[in-house]
């Protein structure tokens, strides 16, 4: 119908060399450099005890510093790889223009101390990505994923905006710093309505139920704009529930409305990658879950916890990302058994997942008092569990090994979390508010007891044997209809 042939036998693809084009290579060279004085800039500031900062307008201090490290060493490994991935595209060179003004965004954001400046790179971060969303112009879904995302990066860029802008006005400051040191002094309805905003606007950036459909519906994307996305632009939620922690983190209520929200979307993202038959949507739930978990952190005070999360998540998922083409194959549904580890392995993955919480408890003292710490060291429990109990469920591994190398395996990767934790509480010790338990409520001992039994329910697969909830978690996690290719010769005329 379209004077078009297309073929859909496997072709032989010629090699594509790195682009050589001037762009490219400049933006490239420059986030890189952008890396290097990044850490030169934590040696000599958090390191050296040197301070950088122009009062009201831009403060560089170690949350500051941290952000910067980890977007620029991320954005590096996106830059490079793409300069093959994207070799040939037709707008090769607004593709990493996007990425880098997207860097400095984030630079800025991190490093902003004035609220317009705050809130314009926040604004900036949203349409930067959602152009990246939408990179493919003659493309109908692509234009319709980054019209989609670009609404709720509106929205969150005109809450943050709103709030800070209240803010300003009730402490007669427009500086951050000084609006976060009189946040006591606020009148109580004032400071709910400010505290709602910023919420919000952390919700939607990072993607937490309900505003998880943006998300999803961005796989249109290059796959290294969603590496970038996942490794860095959803982690901004957290960098500023974590700058503005002062006006809320003695507010009891709204520290165990951060706890409901966060679990809420970790369980339901982690339900959501069990239904999900494709890769990148897979990935999404799983940023979804992540961040949930990064959020509720959060509300349990440990804000350094959150960091170190994000700058973790932001490894696994960008390498996810930008090896996901590896893992996709033409398979054919088949009923998988499941396996029974039989007492000694249910022994050993317990044994395991209780030596890794212990560990924990060691390394970071969270859990060894009755206060919300309790409930992070149970979410690492658990976590452990499950890690163990995929080892023993994976039969190309030697049961021997199975058993001797379980605990190896499962308390190595705790240990790392711990150590991290403890790097960055370290750091960022200077930076208000970044360790602030707050007392065992029964919000805390519902949720835990929620993880436990979400545990349970996924180990004994009753996400399959109930239809009903099967049929309701897959359309949740549907994206956008506008935004999905519904047949290959799409795909060949893109």
């Amino acid at each position: 119908m379209t004077g078009q042939s297309h073929t859909n036998g496997p072709a032989q693809l010629s090699e594509t060399s790195p682009s050589s084009a001037g762009v490219p290579r400049a933006t490239t060279a420059g986030v890189w450099a952008l890396f290097a004085l990044s850490l030169a800039t934590v040696a000599v500031s958090d390191l050296g005890g040197y301070e950088w900062h122009l009062p009201g307008y831009v403060v560089v201090d170690a949350l500051t510093t941290v952000v910067w490290v980890v977007v620029t060493f991320f954005s590096g490994i996106v830059h490079s790889y793409s300069r093959r991935y994207m070799a040939g595209d037709a707008a090769v060179d607004r593709f990493f223009g996007r990425t880098f003004a997207f860097t400095l965004a984030v630079m800025a954001m991190a490093a902003a101390d004035h609220v317009a400046l705050f809130a314009a790179a926040w604004l900036a971060m949203g349409l930067t990505m959602a152009s990246l969303i939408g990179h493919v112009r003659g493309w109908d879904q692509a234009r319709a994923a980054g019209s989609l995302a670009r609404r709720y990066f509106l929205a969150s860029g005109g809450l943050l905006g709103g709030t800070l802008a209240l803010l300003a006005w009730a402490t007669e400051t427009t500086a951050v710093s000084g609006i976060v040191a009189r946040a006591g002094s606020l009148p109580a309805d004032l400071a709910w309505l400010a505290i709602g905003g910023l919420f919000l606007a952390a919700m939607i950036q990072s993607a937490l139920f309900p505003f998880h459909g943006w998300l999803l519906s961005s796989m249109t994307a290059p796959t290294p704009a969603s590496a970038l996305m996942h490794a860095g632009f959803v982690n901004a939620g957290g960098i500023l529930l974590t700058r503005f922690a002062p006006l809320y983190a003695d507010v009891p209520a709204a520290m165990s409305a951060l706890v409901v929200v966060g679990a809420a979307s970790a369980l339901l993202g982690q339900a959501l990658l069990l239904v999900r038959p494709d890769v990148k949507r897979k990935l999404g739930a799983s940023t979804v879950a992540q961040m949930g978990f990064m959020i509720l952190q959060c509300g349990l005070g440990f804000f350094a916890a959150a960091i170190a999360h994000l700058v973790l998540h932001g490894f696994y998922k960008a390498y996810l990302f930008l090896s996901a083409g590896e893992t996709v194959e033409r398979t054919a549904p088949t009923a998988s058994p499941r396996s029974d580890p039989g007492l000694p392995g249910l022994a050993a993955s317990f044994g395991a997942a209780l030596a890794g919480g212990a560990l924990f408890v060691a390394i970071t003292g969270k859990g060894a008092k009755p206060d919300s710490g309790v409930l992070l060291a149970l979410v690492v429990v658990l976590t452990a569990l499950q890690a163990a109990r995929d080892v023993l469920a994976r039969s190309g591994i030697p049961a021997r090994f199975k058993l001797v190398g379980l605990p190896v395996i499962v308390v190595v990767p705790v240990a790392v979390y711990g150590f991290l934790f403890e790097a960055v509480s370290g750091l960022l010790a200077d930076v208000p508010m970044t360790a602030a338990p707050t007392d065992l409520t029964a919000v805390h001992l519902a949720v835990g007891a929620l993880f436990v039994a979400a545990y349970l329910a996924v180990d004994r697969g009753w996400h399959r044997s109930s239809k009903r909830l099967y049929v309701a978690l897959l359309n949740l996690s549907q994206p956008a209809p506008e935004t999905v290719l519904t047949t290959k010769e799409d795909y060949n005329d893109a």
